[in-house]
C-alpha cells in the first residue's frame, strides 16, 4: 500500500482545543503520540501532541497554546484507555512539560514484544499486519518550526492514525494468548513516570562519551571545556553537540593545545569554531592544567552473595523466557530482578510486596523465585 492520506486537524487555539478535548473525552479509547525538538534545542520540550479517534486526527501546538490543562483529565481518566507506540518517552516528556498523569494504557510496542515479535517499530508491525508503508522522511525534522508544514502535520499524524486498529489486532492476540495480564502489569507500571529534566553534560563530566579514555588530569581539563560548552550552548539554544561534539572535547583533553594554531589541528574543530571558540577553549585548557586531577568515581562493590544470586537470577529469567520465546525482561524485568538480588527476601510475604506491582508474575514466578532464593542465602550462611 502507498502512503495513506490523511488530513489532520491542527489545534492552535483556545477554542478548537476545548472542542478536541470534548471530542476526546467522548471516546473510550483514543492514540496518542508525541514529537519534541531534542536535535535541535538546548533543553528540549514537547512541540506537538498527536491525537486520533475513528474519523479523526488532532494535531495540538503547545507552542501555540499556553494552557494545555485541558488534557490533564482525559490523560488520568481511567476510563478513556490510552494507546501509545513505545509510551515511556512520550509519558515522561508529556509529564516534565506539562505535570500530566496517567492511567489505563496500551503500549503496542509492549504489547508486539510480550507476544514474541521480533520486529517490534511501529513501521515494522503496520507493515506486516496491514500492508500499510510509513516514510521516516521528517523523523529527524524540527518539531520547533513554525508554521509547520502541512506535509509534517501528514506525517506527524501517521504515527497514531492507525494504532487503535493495532491495539485491536494486538489486544486480541494478548487475549488468546493468554498474555493480556503480563501487558496490563507493564503498561501499568508505565504509568510510573518521573519526568525531571536529563543532567546537562556539563554538570556531570563522566556522561561525555570518551571520558573513560582519559587520564585524570585530561578529565579535570575535560570539566572546564564541557562546562564551556554547556555555557555557550545554553545562550544559543542549542544541543550541546551542534555546539562542539564529544570526541572533539575529548581529543582537545588529550591534547592539551596551547595556541590557537595547534587547536586548528584538533579533528573535528572547524574554522569557524575555532574563531567563536579558540580563545574561551585554550582558557579552559589553562584553566583545568592549574586544578588537580579528577579521578573516576569509585562504585560501591556489591556483596558476592548479592552478584551470585543476581547471576542466578539471571540464568533462571533467561532460560524461562527461551520456553515462551519472548525476551527475558518479560518474565521478570531487570529493576525488580536486580531488587530481589539486592534484597534476598527471607520469607514469600516479603516477596510478595517487592513484586506487588507485579501480581500475575508473582502468582506464576513467585514460588520458583523464593526457592532459588533460599537456595542460594542457605549456600552462603
Amino acid at each position: 500500500m502507498s502512503q495513506p492520506i490523511v488530513r489532520p486537524e491542527l489545534v492552535t487555539t483556545r477554542r478548537a482545543l476545548e472542542e478536541a478535548a470534548q471530542s476526546l473525552r467522548e471516546h473510550k479509547i483514543i492514540a496518542v503520540d508525541t514529537e519534541s525538538n531534542s536535535l535541535f534545542a538546548y533543553r528540549e520540550q514537547v512541540c506537538l501532541i498527536q491525537f486520533s479517534i475513528p474519523g479523526h486526527d488532532y494535531l495540538i501546538d503547545p507552542l501555540a497554546l499556553s494552557d494545555l490543562s485541558l488534557l490533564g483529565p482525559i490523560f488520568k481518566d481511567h476510563t478513556i484507555e490510552k494507546i501509545f507506540h513505545a509510551a515511556e518517552y512520550d509519558l515522561l516528556t508529556l509529564q516534565r512539560d506539562f505535570g500530566f498523569q496517567f492511567r489505563n494504557i496500551f503500549d503496542t510496542m509492549v504489547a508486539a514484544r510480550i507476544l514474541g515479535r521480533k520486529r517490534v517499530g511501529l513501521g515494522n508491525l503496520l507493515e506486516e499486519e496491514f500492508g500499510i508503508h510509513l516514510e521516516k522522511k521528517y523523523q529527524r525534522a524540527d518539531w520547533g518550526k513554525r508554521p509547520l508544514p502541512r506535509p509534517m502535520q501528514e506525517y506527524a499524524c501517521l504515527d497514531t492514525h492507525f494504532l487503535i486498529r493495532l491495539r485491536n489486532l494486538l489486544g486480541q492476540e494478548l487475549q488468546q494468548a493468554g498474555r493480556w495480564p503480563i501487558a496490563r502489569e507493564d503498561f501499568n507500571r508505565l504509568t510510573q513516570v518521573s519526568g525531571t529534566p536529563p543532567e546537562p553534560n556539563g554538570v556531570n563530566v563522566w556522561r561525555v562519551n570518551g571520558v573513560y579514555d582519559l587520564k585524570p588530569p585530561e578529565v579535570t581539563i575535560l570539566k572546564e571545556l564541557a562546562r564551556y560548552r554547556e555555557e555557550q550552548a545554553a545562550a544559543a539554544n542549542r544541543p550541546v553537540f551542534k555546539v562542539i561534539g564529544d570526541r572533539t572535547l575529548i581529543a582537545i583533553a588529550a591534547e592539551q593545545p596551547n595556541n590557537l594554531n595547534a587547536l586548528k589541528e584538533i579533528p573535528g574543530m572547524s574554522p569557524g569554531q575555532v574563531h567563536r571558540h579558540g580563545r574561551a577553549l585554550l582558557e579552559a585548557v589553562r584553566a583545568g592544567k592549574q586544578q588537580p586531577p579528577t579521578r573516576r568515581p569509585r562504585l560501591p562493590r556489591k556483596d558476592d552473595r548479592v552478584l551470585i544470586l543476581t547471576d542466578a537470577l539471571k540464568e533462571w529469567r533467561k532460560t524461562t523466557a527461551r520456553k515462551q520465546d519472548v525476551e527475558s525482561d518479560i518474565v521478570l524485568p531487570r529493576d525488580t530482578m536486580e531488587a530481589i538480588g539486592e534484597a534476598m527476601p527471607s520469607s514469600r510475604q516479603a516477596l510478595a510486596e517487592m513484586m506487588s506491582d507485579l501480581p500475575w508474575r508473582y502468582q506464576e514466578y513467585g514460588e520458583a523465585i523464593f526457592r532459588l532464593v533460599e537456595k542460594h542465602s542457605k549456600n552462603n550462611q
